[in-house]
């Protein structure tokens, strides 16, 4: 029923959407697959980098361990080895073992953008390595081969794989640089026991040299559980920066957008102020001069085609304030300007009045109204001259849509929850179902409405939507193809007014008495007993 023309905003901003939503996904595609070129292994750089950086924090935190396991070490020794070989090899580990603490903090001092990953890599591989085998050093040194001394290397190698597999679970290689040298050695030691000795020897042997390869293939596997978990820990830290990035810059043009937004609005706020008055003063002189000719006040007009141009003259005049003051009041509704003059107002009254302003059109086409009121509806606190749009705009469109010899009903009364409504049912050919959002837009046009001669602004509806809401109704409309149409608007139950009953006139008391104040007539009957006194 509406009559104008609206595009799909709503459409319009999904696919702008789904659009920027593709870019940024290529975009993001085409930046892994670049950084997987260019980086070891198929990781991205950063990745690389991060990982790096964490195994160096990762050593740094436990630089206490290994010092303590070596003077633990140290200490069990004696009992059985060299003391001068013993600590040359204290020298060694500890030497090795600060090496690494000073090349993790001078990684930690360089710019990560700085950093040479595959140097660094491989500074840390050789250490690992050299630190695995000053371990394995241990194992050789001269000593008495007694079961304790088996239990004290296979425990110790045991503690150092699973210390070492976890620190260098960042790097893959340093896990392996920094447990196969000690586990290879304390196997091959155990197994050249197990050769030299005794029967009763080599079976336990033979156990220690099969759980040390064991426990190899087990902390291995362990620490690259731990670098794949480390790894999805940085890209999921990766893609949580990734996308607050993205939150911060599409909230910087969300930002943007608003600005302009308003920028434009008030741009066309001020363009409306400025040309409602430059527009309406030539239209008055339009429609004042157009009128007089058209009644001919200063003279007959002979000419019946120049009456037929004056009649147009005026309709077009008129058609164009129209669209002016629509145009004008939905951008006052936008702009939040528009202030309601609220006031007792009887809705039956106006809804009445309205239809007898749109008798005239509706004979015009033959159209019937048929008015149904019910009694006794109490007044409402409402604007009059909104209300007045409101109903004027929906019979407008029943008017206009309706074909000749149809029906317009129109109803007033009480709501469900105790407000008032004002329905409007005509016979027109009905609103297709898809089209309903199209039609309540600003300026939109169903297909009926376009098929139609009488075109409008197609604000009709929008502005009766927004009155309504401003007076905290609802509003419906319901319509099947080649029925009808029925809009409904209600006044909620917070605006009916309440009746109030009847107040009584007491009798007035005298001043400093407590009896009422006598009328005339008691006042006769007063003087009349005092007389027969």
């Amino acid at each position: 029923m509406s009559d104008g023309v609206a595009l799909p905003n709503a459409d319009k901003t999904t696919q702008n959407a789904r659009r920027a939503e593709r870019r940024r996904q290529v975009s993001r595609t085409v930046r892994d697959l670049r950084d997987q070129l260019s980086a070891a292994r198929g990781l991205k750089p950063a990745f690389d980098n991060e990982l790096l950086l964490d195994h160096a924090r990762a050593r740094l935190s436990t630089a206490y361990a290994p010092p303590l396991l070596i003077g633990l070490a140290a200490s069990a020794g004696l009992l059985w080895t060299d003391r001068m070989l013993l600590a040359c090899w204290v020298a060694i580990a500890l030497a090795v073992h600060f090496t690494s603490i000073v090349f993790c903090r001078r990684l930690l001092a360089i710019e990560s953008r700085s950093i040479f990953i595959a140097g660094w890599k491989r500074r840390f591989f050789i250490l690992d390595g050299v630190m695995s085998f000053a371990w394995a050093l241990l194992f050789v040194l001269p000593s008495q081969a007694t079961a304790a001394t088996d239990v004290f290397q296979f425990s110790t190698m045991l503690i150092v794989v699973a210390i070492s597999s976890t620190l260098a679970s960042h790097l893959p290689a340093s896990i392996l640089a920094a447990t196969i040298p000690v586990t290879t050695i304390t196997a091959a030691i155990f197994a050249y026991r197990a050769f030299n000795s005794g029967p009763q020897a080599i079976s336990y042997l033979a156990v220690l040299a099969g759980m040390t390869l064991a426990c190899e293939v087990f902390f291995a596997s362990l620490g690259f559980r731990f670098h794949r978990a480390a790894l999805a820990e940085i890209e999921a830290r990766a893609e949580k920066d990734s996308l607050i990035a993205e939150l911060e810059q599409a909230k910087a043009i969300s930002d943007e957008s608003r600005r302009k937004a308003e920028e434009a609005n008030l741009a066309k706020s001020r363009f409306l102020a400025t040309m409602s008055h430059e527009l309406r003063t030539p239209l008055n002189a339009i429609l004042g001069f157009s009128e007089v000719i058209q009644q001919e006040l200063l003279g007959p007009l002979e000419n019946q085609t120049y009456k037929g141009y004056i009649t147009d003259i005026h309709d077009s005049g008129r058609h164009l304030l129209n669209l002016i003051n629509e145009i004008l009041d939905i951008s006052r509704i936008e702009a939040g300007r528009y202030t309601l003059n609220e006031e007792a107002v009887t809705l039956p009254y106006v809804v009445e009045d309205c239809v007898h302003m749109m008798n005239l059109r509706a004979r015009n086409k033959g159209l019937t109204i048929i008015e149904e009121y019910e009694d006794k509806l109490p007044k409402v606190w409402a604007d009059e001259r909104a209300l007045r749009q409101i109903i004027l705009n929906l019979l407008s469109n029943a008017v206009k849509f309706t074909p000749t010899n149809g029906e317009i009903a129109v109803r007033v009364g009480w709501t469900a929850g105790g407000g008032q409504y004002v329905s409007i049912k005509d016979t027109g050919p009905g609103i297709p179902e898809n089209e309903l959002p199209v039609v309540l837009s600003a300026f939109g046009q169903g297909s009926i409405a376009i098929k139609s001669a009488e075109q409008g602004t197609g604000l009709g509806l929008n502005i009766v939507q927004a009155l309504v809401m401003m007076h905290g109704g609802t509003f419906d409309i319901k319509s099947k193809l080649r029925e009808g149409t029925e809009v409904t608007f209600t006044v909620p139950n917070s605006r009916v007014m309440e009746i109030m009953p009847a107040v009584r006139d007491r009798p007035k008391r005298a001043a400093g008495m407590g009896t009422p104040v006598a009328n005339g007539s008691t006042l006769d009957m007063l003087r009349r007993q005092s007389a027969r006194r």
